[in-house]
């Protein structure tokens, strides 16, 4: 993770906008999260949880919730949905195999390396746990994508760029407020092999025919 928490500055404006300006956008990530991750129980760790709006769908699963941000603003409002944790979710403050659910949830495009996180992810799942990503989809979402115009996305050759970029379509949007990192989707899958993680599912989703949510649950070998 960044060594500054980008969110500190907008957290009270992206509790509003998670949960009243985004909220069916919310309603489809959680509905892909809680295909992905299936029923508990036991402790999910939610890694770049930020303000805890996914913490009572966790519940519902029948999972316990423990969370980890580095943005302590984002905290402040997540606490009083879930324990939580400041800390770099790059180096995660648990031991080896000891939680057997992992999720990161829209926070792959604010990690400048994700391939670490997930590494980190696989060393702290118990053997047989799942890791469960819900995020942007690499191909049709970022920097590249313009995407004012909802039945054609325009995508320009910026795809191939991995860099933290605050160009956006959408000015009023989270990523022209804390910009985004872009991970190709070779990368982001191959992340998940380097870990040693066996991918069991992906999912493409969106509110029209072009995606706009890739998702996917991977397992740690028994």
């Amino acid at each position: 993770m960044t060594n500054t928490a980008a969110y500190d500055a907008i957290a009270d404006w992206y509790e509003q906008f998670a949960t009243d300006t985004a909220a069916d956008y919310m309603d489809r990530v959680r509905g892909q999260l809680a295909g992905l991750l299936g029923a508990g129980p036991g402790h999910c760790l939610e890694l770049c949880c930020g303000t805890g709006v996914h913490a009572a769908e966790l519940r519902r699963l029948g999972w316990d919730p423990l969370g980890v941000d580095l943005s302590a603003g984002q905290l402040r409002h997540a606490r009083p949905r879930l324990p939580v944790a400041r800390g770099d979710v790059a180096a995660l403050p648990f031991a080896d195999a000891s939680v057997p659910a992992v999720t990161c949830v829209l926070g792959h495009t604010d990690l400048p390396d994700y391939r670490a996180v997930i590494a980190e992810a696989a060393r702290v799942l118990a053997p047989g746990g799942r890791f469960v990503h819900v995020g942007v989809h690499p191909c049709f979402v970022g920097p590249f994508a313009d995407r004012r115009d909802p039945e054609r996305i325009l995508i320009d050759t910026g795809y191939a760029e991995r860099e933290r970029s605050f160009r956006a379509w959408s000015v009023e949007g989270v990523r022209a407020r804390v910009g985004a990192w872009h991970v190709p989707l070779a990368d982001l899958l191959n992340a998940v092999t380097a870990a040693n993680l066996t991918l069991t599912r992906i999912t493409e989703s969106g509110s029209t025919a072009i995606s706009d949510l890739l998702s996917f649950q991977a397992t740690k070998p028994a």
